[in-house]
């Protein structure tokens, strides 16, 4: 197996506003898309919509980097904005590929962000080309776009409704014309999506936790299949044909993805978490010393083990704050580099010690195994890694950067197999029974596509890559 990292990759987040006052909103987009940089670090961009103008600018790198020296400044006050932060799942990450996407066809001047991955991005674009489209980037968010700008008939609610049958795949959009704000969920609600008020302003973001950044107060969760539409008349809500009776939520967004503090689909993302340390220390313990968790994801399943086996909780791995997350770096060499400089063992606190390390998810296998012999080298006596999710055995093609079996080192190895690989003394995850049990709370069904093979979409057994369009 190729020298590839654990970490995976969610591509994106997606926030926009309403305004009933002409203001900053711009600003108010900054601070959604701060609060929401863990789900892409590759690049970003704010657009406007000021009079019958759109105005934008993105650039490559965190928000705060993007847009210092003033740049935030330089957009103009207006009634609507969306925003958007990006790892790239299809497109390569360069300048181009960065939303959102803004042009101006039937509808006017349109904006749209997307969250997710669609499998049939590529047919979708040979129809759209064989139409004499012209597409400007390589990733499927403007295929989206020009599909509902062709349809619309310059009614941009028909043409979602239209388009929307001909996605087949995970998407959470926000899409702004000069005087509408609408926000699309996908039939499965693959990816989360929620609304939220600010006194009468309206915020629509991919996760809770940017509402709170702004000041918003939690409205409700986008429904799978939804089209919401915020204008001069308040909101508007209008459902898909076709809605499937079972709903399909990324069951990854509470082992990894989200920020703790998030709340989706009715489920807080700390619960569940803890639910699931406290379920590993019940089904999965082992005898030890002491339990740590690998920072910072895994870090409320290790002191709910604690708190559940008795063993003490103890910080076994110290992070540098001042490195982003691993996982989401766009270049490999780059997530190398920071892999080791991102954390260091506490060797006073492990030295001769038996370990119980936790973490959300062991995909590739061979972080893990840097961090155990780290541990190893500081003195450890014994390591045993417990796992917060089940045996990742099979690609996802829906939005999560793990897209061929050869990516996957459950694909081809056993559990007894992955311990002897990574070098751990034992090791268990958590069986998708209790991965579920422990998100008992989401009012929507899973996937579990990655652990079971069983999707929402039929694959038929396809590999892609992410730059597959290039």
């Amino acid at each position: 197996m190729d020298e590839i990292h654990d970490e995976i990759h969610d591509e994106c987040g997606v926030f926009g506003i309403y305004s009933q006052e002409n203001r900053t909103v711009a600003h108010t987009v900054y601070y959604g898309l701060y609060a929401l940089q863990h789900r892409g670090q590759e690049s970003g961009g704010i657009a406007v919509a000021c009079a019958d103008k759109i105005v934008y600018y993105k650039g490559m790198g965190l928000i705060p980097e993007i847009f210092s020296g003033g740049k935030l400044d330089e957009l103009p006050e207006g009634d609507i904005a969306i925003g958007h932060v990006r790892y790239s799942t299809t497109g390569a990450s360069q300048l181009l590929n960065a939303q959102p996407i803004v042009f101006t066809g039937k509808c006017g001047k349109m904006a749209l962000a997307h969250n997710g991955n669609l499998i049939n991005t590529k047919q979708l674009r040979d129809e759209l080309i064989s139409q004499n489209a012209v597409f400007q980037t390589t990733i499927d968010s403007e295929v989206m776009a020009i599909l509902i700008n062709k349809l619309s008939d310059g009614d941009i609610l028909k043409g979602v409704k239209l388009a929307c049958p001909h996605f087949k795949g995970a998407y959470a959009l926000v899409i702004m014309t000069t005087d509408k704000l609408i926000a699309v969920r996908d039939p499965y609600g693959i990816r989360p999506l929620c609304i939220g008020m600010a006194d009468d302003d309206v915020v629509v973001a991919s996760e809770s936790c940017a509402l709170d950044a702004v000041g918003a107060n939690f409205l409700r969760d986008v429904k799978p299949g939804e089209i919401v539409v915020i204008d001069s008349n308040g909101i508007q809500s209008h459902m898909m044909d076709d809605i499937p009776e079972k709903s399909r939520m990324c069951i990854f967004e509470y082992v990894y993805f989200a920020r703790h503090d998030s709340v989706i689909d009715g489920c807080s993302v700390y619960a569940a978490r803890q639910e699931a340390g406290r379920l590993l220390a019940k089904y999965y313990g082992v005898d030890a010393d002491i339990v740590a968790g690998v920072p910072d994801s895994a870090n409320v399943a290790a002191r709910a083990y604690a708190e559940e086996s008795g063993i003490p909780f103890v910080e076994a791995l110290a992070k540098n704050r001042y490195v982003g997350r691993t996982f989401i770096q766009p270049d490999q060499n780059m997530r190398e580099n920071s892999l080791n400089v991102k954390m260091n063992a506490l060797r006073a606190n492990i030295r001769g010690k038996r370990l119980i390390i936790i973490d959300d998810s062991i995909v590739r296998g061979t972080t893990m195994r840097k961090i155990i012999k780290m541990l190893r080298d500081a003195g450890a006596k014994e390591v045993h890694i417990r796992i917060c999710s089940p045996i990742v055995k099979h690609p996802c093609h829906l939005g999560i950067d793990m897209q061929t079996y050869s990516q996957l080192i459950g694909a081809y190895k056993t559990e007894e197999q992955i311990c002897r690989s990574i070098g751990a003394d034992s090791l268990k995850y958590l069986s998708v029974k209790h991965l579920v049990q422990s998100c008992k709370d989401c009012n929507l069904g899973f996937c579990l596509g990655c652990f079971n093979g069983k999707y929402p979409y039929e694959m038929d057994s396809m590999e892609t890559d992410k730059l597959k369009l290039e």
